[in-house]
C-alpha cells in the first residue's frame, strides 16, 4: 500500500478519530507540535500544550499508526527564552520516524506579523537562526536521523514519499482549503479561507484561487532550487560547477560525481547560490 498521510494538530487526535483514519487507509500522520514549551505554544496561539503532544503520540501508537512525523519551529524571538535543545531532545524521545524542522517565518497578515510591525515582538537574529538550524542537524544526526532535505529528517526508510515528490517535480493533486496542486505544467492553489472554499465546493464551482503556468525560465529556476534543497543534490552542468566554485572552496558545497550537494552551512546560503546559478 502507498503512503497516505494526514496532517493534524495534537488537539485533533482521539482514538475514535484515528480509528476512522485507519479505516480510510491512512498509515502516516504528520503532527504539528511546533514546540514542547507551553509559553512558546501560547505565543503561537496554538491550542495544545506539551502534555497533549505526549497523549496524541500515545494514541497514534495505540491505534496502529506506525509512521509519525513531528513538526518543530525554530528561531522564535529570544524574548521567549525557549530552550531549543530541550525541544529537540523531547522530540527525539517521542521516537518518531520523521521530523520536519522549519525556521519561523513572519507573515504580515498574521498576529505575529502585526506584533512585529508594532514593535511588540522582534525576529530572531540571523546568528540564532543559523545556530539553531545547525544544532538540529547535529543532534538529530547523532540520534540516527538523515537530513534528506533542508527541513526534513528521517530514520532510514522513513522518508516522506509525498514530500519527496514535490522536490522531484512530480505532479500532485491538492485537495482542501489553501491546498496546492501541480499537473506537470501548471501550478494551482485553492481558496485559503475555509468558509469560502466550502461555499465554492458546495456550489459545484472549482475552488481554485489562482494558478501559474511554468515557462522555461520558471522551470530552470525550479530545477536548480529544488535540486539544491535535497541531500542528493543538483545534477549540474560544467558552467554551474564553475559558478559554484566559491561555495565548494568555502565548504558550503561538495561535488559528488555529476551532482552539486550542499552542506548544512550551504543550505543556510541556498537562496544566494540558486540566484547565482540561474542568472545568466
Amino acid at each position: 500500500m502507498g503512503e497516505v498521510t494526514v496532517e493534524a494538530n495534537p488537539e485533533d487526535i482521539s482514538a475514535a478519530v484515528v480509528r476512522g483514519w485507519r479505516e480510510a487507509g491512512v498509515n502516516r500522520v504528520s503532527l504539528g507540535v511546533q514546540s514542547f514549551d507551553d509559553d512558546v505554544l501560547a505565543w503561537m496561539h496554538r491550542s495544545h500544550d506539551a502534555k497533549r503532544v505526549a497523549s496524541a503520540v500515545a494514541i497514534l501508537d495505540g491505534e496502529g499508526i506506525q509512521r509519525v512525523s513531528i513538526d518543530l519551529i525554530f528561531a522564535v524571538p529570544e524574548s521567549l527564552n525557549r530552550d531549543w535543545t530541550r525541544d529537540l531532545e523531547m522530540a527525539i524521545a517521542m521516537a518518531p520516524g520523521h521530523l520536519s524542522v522549519y525556521g519561523l517565518t513572519i507573515e504580515p497578515h498574521t498576529p505575529v506579523g502585526r506584533w512585529t510591525a508594532r514593535g511588540q515582538s522582534t525576529e530572531s537574529p540571523d546568528e540564532r537562526y543559523e545556530a539553531e538550524f545547525l544544532e538540529a542537524g547535529r543532534r538529530l544526526g547523532a540520534a540516527g536521523f538523515l537530513q534528506y532535505e533542508v527541513s526534513n529528517y528521517a530514520l532510514p526508510g522513513q522518508e516522506s514519499v509525498h514530500n519527496s515528490a514535490y522536490w522531484q517535480g512530480v505532479p500532485y493533486l491538492g485537495l482542501g482549503p489553501s491546498a496546492h496542486g501541480f499537473d506537470g505544467d501548471r501550478r494551482r492553489w485553492n481558496a485559503r479561507d475555509y468558509a469560502r472554499w466550502m461555499s465554492l465546493v458546495e456550489g459545484g464551482t472549482d475552488p481554485m484561487e489562482g494558478d501559474e503556468l511554468l515557462g522555461p525560465a520558471e522551470r530552470a529556476a525550479e530545477r536548480v532550487y529544488l535540486g539544491l534543497r535535497t541531500s542528493t543534490g543538483l545534477v549540474a552542468t560544467d558552467d554551474e560547477f564553475q559558478r559554484a566554485a566559491r561555495w565548494v572552496n568555502e565548504g558550503w558545497a561538495r561535488r559528488v560525481n555529476d551532482r552539486l550537494v550542499l552542506t548544512p552551512e550551504g543550505w543556510l546560503r541556498m537562496d544566494s547560490l540558486a540566484t547565482n546559478l540561474t542568472n545568466r
